[in-house]
């Protein structure tokens, strides 16, 4: 069987990002007949959750939830009601070391409920690296881990040098007009 391929521009973000990026491209990546197994894939979950009709429907409740609080951070509800689907639980590894495990009844909802616990890690850490694109075609989300913070494209290659070639030609556009 030939290995799926995430086709989706910007991957390795953390997974709660990751289910916002999978907005892309009109939502095709769950459209597509494999793109919840891509997705699983992609985020290391091929063997913990189902490849079914009731995962897709859970993610897609959490990625709502998601888009809900990037409107408006006071709502949640939603993804409280997500998070009730499971906990972390702890327990003493096998190494003597304490570990957290999450603890989710039904594993349809452990993807979901996995993206719902990392985004408020993310909150955590620090809310205001947690960014949309600023290339105004873009609607991907990423997680700003430079040291300066300053992180504005999803990635340079693709929207900052659009932005960057974009501003270039109004500056010309400009400067021609100026003469003539």
């Amino acid at each position: 069987m030939d290995a799926l391929v995430d086709p989706r521009p910007l991957r390795g973000e953390p997974i709660s990002l990751d289910l916002l990026n999978t907005r892309w491209h009109g939502d095709q990546l769950f459209h597509d007949a494999d793109g919840l197994a891509i997705w699983l894939a992609s985020n290391g979950l091929t063997d913990r959750a189902p490849d079914s009709e009731a995962t897709l429907a859970a993610l897609l409740q959490t990625r709502d939830a998601l888009l809900v609080l990037r409107v408006d951070p006071g709502d949640s509800a939603a993804l409280n009601a997500v998070l009730a689907h499971g906990r972390i639980r702890r327990v003493l590894g096998p190494d003597g070391l304490p570990h957290d495990e999450p603890d989710v009844a039904d594993p349809a909802w452990l993807p979901a409920w996995l993206a719902a616990d990392d985004y408020l890690r993310l909150l955590a850490r620090d809310p205001d690296r947690i960014r949309e694109c600023m290339h105004e075609s873009c609607i991907l989300c990423f997680f700003d881990i430079s040291q300066n913070g300053r992180r504005r494209w999803c990635d340079m290659a693709r929207c900052g040098n659009r932005a960057k070639a974009a501003r270039h030609y109004a500056q010309q556009t400009a400067q021609a007009q100026q003469k003539g």
